[in-house]
């Protein structure tokens, strides 16, 4: 597996633990469903601006993210 498709697997993770749908989050990012999508799906990769965001609102660390770091509780 590519590590863009990595991390989007621990994005849709953290997103699903968090409580939001996609719908929500693209919401709150200022972005339509299907363009949020391609993070998720290892389409796009987020900006440092964007892996900033997405640590915050889902309250995970960058290292999580980024696959440096398994999940912590």
């Amino acid at each position: 597996m590519d590590l863009k498709k990595q991390i989007g697997n621990r994005i849709k993770e953290s997103r699903k633990i968090a409580g939001y749908t996609q719908a929500e989050t693209a919401k709150i990012f200022l972005m339509t469903q299907q363009q949020y999508s391609r993070f998720e799906n290892g389409v796009y990769e987020l900006n440092y601006a964007q892996l900033i965001a997405v640590c915050n609102l889902f309250e995970v660390s960058a290292d999580y993210l980024l696959g440096l770091k398994n999940w912590e509780c």
